[in-house]
């Protein structure tokens, strides 16, 4: 089985996240999402707790799509690919990520062992996927065949008050959860 390993913040889960793992599905490039959560994000600040955006990915799982509870507090990819190959010893997984992570991919901690796994790449910002492969020396990739979503966590977090401003970017029933959150 092939397994598309997408792990991130989703802080919060928008519309963008949900159409990657979807796509990766109908076009049997894979035959499982299993969506990541990071507990423990070293670049990241101001983080929903983890309970909550878990809870937030969970409104999607279903049709292989599958939400990760277990392996969120690894500080590391390499480390939650790591755990993932224990658990998986007889899957190909493969590892989903955005293309503006490549320009410094090789800063990433021990990103030579990450590079044994087949990309999914999501294109952003304009980056030269086949140029940042090449020079990482990698030719398992594959480059998703998705339109850029003009689409932020960080701009949904800072106009939540207002739907009409984030309801292309968010699910109804996201949205929902985080104002509930917001009144606790």
């Amino acid at each position: 089985m092939r397994i598309a390993v997408y792990p991130g913040s989703f802080n919060p889960v928008h519309k963008g996240h949900i159409r990657i793992a979807r796509y990766l599905l109908q076009k049997e490039i894979t035959d499982r999402v299993l969506i990541v959560p990071t507990g423990n994000y070293w670049d990241k600040q101001d983080l929903l707790p983890l309970k909550d955006r878990i809870a937030m990915l969970k409104i999607f799982e279903k049709d292989g799509i599958v939400v990760e509870e277990e392996a969120n507090e690894l500080p590391y990819t390499y480390q939650l690919m790591r755990e993932l190959r224990k658990r998986y010893p007889d899957d190909e997984l493969q590892l989903v990520l955005g293309a503006d992570n490549l320009p410094r991919f090789d800063e990433w901690k021990n990103y030579k062992e990450l590079l044994k796994y087949p990309f999914l790449l999501v294109r952003r910002n304009g980056i030269d996927i086949r140029k940042e492969m090449a020079e990482l020396n990698k030719s398992d990739y594959h480059i998703l065949l998705l339109k850029e979503m003009a689409v932020s966590s960080s701009y949904i977090r800072e106009h939540l008050e207002n739907y009409e401003e984030v309801r292309s970017m968010l699910d109804n029933r996201v949205w929902r959860y985080l104002k509930k959150l917001q009144a606790e």
